[in-house]
């Protein structure tokens, strides 16, 4: 799909590139894709990847925000939404001021509850309260380290992570990563040591030379679980392989993503079950469905994607972020495939389920923007969807 005017994704590239005094060949110096790939997406010959656009915010040094266009939040309103949790994040190697007002058991709990917002996607509230949950545990890792208080400190550090990629800020969600890296280590907890390779890992999807990163990583994540034989570091293999399958489908290794998957399903058979209790995964055959589907989306196989998100079935359970998440998934794939009124069906549903992440999820966009263009004659609907969007 080809944009037809000067406000899509490849002409903000464009844009900020020259506001950064850089030539096509200086920007492509800076990121894993050719030059002929940024020429092509800036005047919008092709859609730009979530990889591709991740990949020039950083080069850049900009919010990715800027150059999908989905800043309905307003710049302030988002920047003055994070900056709390940046200045958390860099508490790490000071020395604690000021006192303690809640126990290690408290703040863990405390940790655990803004996690669960985020899963169930209310944004704001968890990034209100994280920056204070972070600044405490810091302060009591330091002042009476217990393993208990690192762990908990670790899962704050992924939670800062979450919130800053679906706002649009992947730079600051590095630096989270990081300091999970940190404390897990002090922990000596190998579960979240792997989690966070997984999660590096997700950043590097596409290319040859980045998918051998992401494989590096999440490899690496395994060797972590060596000898490890517990339900939870089952459960966290299995997510390691999905993760592992994500990799090769942007790849598009067929071959790769089929063992992955398989040995995901193998691992989701020994769990038993959703193992929702370890570190939010939700681990199970239905995860490795819903991964199996967006591998096949990810390789454009949208016809084989589509016959599996007609089998899945999700149940009031749930998780808001998973239901939302396949949402969009699903209106991609049934916007590619020509179901347009579904396709909006299901967006519309995603919104009203998650508005937050619906919003600012890439796919969402994609989905509508590929509907305009579809559309002889745009419903209200779709106008609605397109203008929250930013369109």
């Amino acid at each position: 799909m080809s944009a037809s005017d000067d406000d899509h994704t490849g002409a903000r590239i464009r844009r900020e590139r020259k506001r950064a005094h850089l030539t096509q060949r200086g920007l492509t110096e800076r990121i894993p894709y050719s030059y002929s790939l940024l020429n092509q997406v800036e005047c919008g010959a092709r859609q730009a990847s979530d990889e591709f656009v991740n990949a020039v915010a950083r080069a850049l040094n900009i919010n990715v925000m800027v150059l999908t266009g989905q800043q309905t939040m307003g710049d302030d309103r988002l920047t003055a939404l994070v900056s709390p949790i940046r200045a958390a994040l860099d508490l790490y190697d000071l020395e604690p001021t000021g006192t303690l007002t809640r126990t290690a058991g408290q703040l863990a709990a405390a940790a655990d509850q803004v996690c669960q917002q985020v899963r169930a996607t209310h944004l704001r509230k968890a990034a209100d309260s994280l920056p204070g949950i972070i600044s405490e545990l810091t302060h009591l890792a330091v002042a009476a380290p217990t393993t208990q208080t690192w762990q908990a400190l670790a899962s704050s550090y992924r939670t800062a992570s979450d919130i800053a990629l679906k706002l649009g800020f992947p730079d600051l969600s590095t630096v989270a990563l990081d300091r999970m890296g940190w404390a897990a280590e002090r922990a000596s907890d190998p579960c979240l040591g792997a989690i966070r390779q997984y999660k590096r890992a997700l950043v590097y999807k596409e290319g040859s030379n980045t998918s051998a990163l992401g494989r590096r990583l999440i490899e690496s994540g395994h060797e972590m679980l060596d000898g490890q034989t517990s339900r939870e570091a089952l459960a966290v293999r299995g997510q390691l392989h999905l993760g592992l399958s994500a990799v090769a489908a942007r790849a598009e290794d067929q071959s790769a993503v089929e063992t992955h998957i398989s040995a995901a399903r193998d691992l989701a058979e020994r769990v038993g079950g959703e193992a929702g209790e370890v570190h939010w995964l939700s681990f199970g055959l239905r995860n490795v469905a819903l991964h199996a589907m967006g591998a096949s989306l990810a390789m454009r196989q949208y016809d084989s994607a589509l016959k599996q998100a007609r089998k899945i079935k999700l149940p009031p359970s749930t998780l808001t972020s998973r239901r939302a998440r396949f949402l969009v998934d699903r209106a991609v794939v049934e916007m590619e495939t020509g179901l347009t009124d579904t396709a909006l069906k299901h967006l519309v549903e995603a919104r009203r389920a998650a508005p937050e992440q619906t919003r600012y999820h890439p796919g969402t966009r994609a989905a509508v923007t590929g509907l305009v263009h579809m559309a002889r004659r745009t419903p209200d609907t779709l106008n609605h969807m397109a203008a929250w969007v930013g369109l």
